[in-house]
């Protein structure tokens, strides 16, 4: 499986979101998956891309030209885009499980975007993965539900967001869906 993960390149985050990452990433390489994720040599995703790698899994960056001197070495393969949008659309076409875990603005950005192209695939079947960690995210995970109960989620795939409070709760989802996958 293709796990991507959105995710902070932000450095000196708290140790709570560190180790969430790293359990993410050692679970990724325990089970044997490919972590395809944004590349960069900082922060929440590196932490990530560093547990896979001790955990024996397989790490493809994708990586925008403006961001190439950030380019993680623990990449086993190094995806080259233009731009961020184009980084974005590699990854939602490459991914077959989706996971956000903290992040900024790019994160959602990325979440929201995987989202919108999933809604115009009415039979996409991929999961979106948020990791909830003390309710960052409660505003927007209510704001989808909100959306679903208009007529303007078209399709209403704005449900393919599974929603994770912990870390074990995160790996759950995750065992679920690679069950589904095999």
């Amino acid at each position: 499986m293709k796990i991507v993960v959105y995710c902070s390149s932000q450095e000196g985050l708290e140790e709570k979101y560190q180790q969430l990452a790293h359990k993410l990433g050692t679970w990724i390489g325990q089970h044997g998956h490919t972590l395809l994720y944004g590349g960069s040599n900082a922060g929440l995703m590196h932490i990530t891309a560093a547990a896979v790698h001790e955990a024996g899994g397989h790490i493809m960056g994708v990586i925008p030209e403006m961001f190439r001197h950030r380019l993680d070495p623990l990449c086993d393969e190094a995806v080259h885009t233009a731009n961020l949008g184009d980084r974005k659309q590699y990854m939602i076409e490459h991914g077959d499980v989706f996971v956000v875990l903290p992040g900024g603005i790019g994160t959602l950005d990325e979440w929201m975007s995987t989202l919108a192209v999933m809604t115009i695939g009415n039979d996409d079947p991929r999961p979106v993965i948020v990791a909830n960690l003390d309710g960052m995210y409660d505003a927007t995970i209510r704001q989808l539900a909100d959306m679903t109960l208009t007529p303007f989620a078209r399709g209403k795939r704005l449900s393919r967001t599974l929603v994770a409070t912990t870390a074990h709760d995160l790996i759950g989802l995750l065992e679920g869906c690679q069950s589904r996958h095999e």
